[in-house]
């Protein structure tokens, strides 16, 4: 009677905790590549982003009902993507704020890469660069941008989050 109990008191508990662990599990996280070209004196940058993520953020922040990656896609999209871009993604060169161009996106299965570039680096008279990476931070608390920053044989890497936005390197 005792065994017979304990079962059927154990069994809900075991039941819930295994459903809990075989429920998918949503992660938000942006890669992010930053390489120098010495032939164009230019960094040259790649992000890319869960589509499905980036259409929440356009909705949310602009109102716009983006349809990325489908054959409806707004005529919007790329005006409101560079928009968010340029609020929330920033790179100092020496300190001050480097300009970039917003070259365009394309898709790769469930990821939106965009493109853009920051010409005339002036490398050779280069002293330090930061990276300020808010991409849907400001939408998901636990979004974490990786960044990855190559240069002439260098490689250094951060992961930005919310509390720690920014990543800066001493050359």
């Amino acid at each position: 009677m005792r065994s017979r109990t304990t079962r059927n008191l154990l069994l809900p508990l075991v039941l819930v905790l295994f459903l809990s662990f075989t429920s998918a599990h949503k992660f938000y996280l942006s890669v992010t590549n930053i390489d120098y070209s010495a032939d164009d004196d230019a960094f040259q940058i790649t992000s890319r982003i869960f589509i499905d993520d980036m259409d929440d953020l356009l909705e949310e922040r602009y109102g716009i009902d983006s349809k990325l990656a489908t054959p409806n896609e707004s005529q919007l999209a790329d005006a409101y993507i560079e928009k968010y871009f340029r609020s929330k993604f920033v790179v100092e060169l020496n300190g001050k704020v480097a300009n970039y161009n917003f070259l365009g996106k394309r898709y790769d299965n469930d990821v939106v890469i965009c493109y853009l570039e920051i010409p005339k680096v002036g490398f050779t008279n280069l002293k330090s660069i930061a990276v300020q990476n808010e991409i849907l931070t400001d939408l998901f608390d636990e979004q974490q941008n990786v960044v990855h920053l190559k240069w002439k044989g260098h490689k250094k890497s951060f992961v930005l989050i919310k509390e720690n936005n920014k990543g800066m390197l001493n050359l």
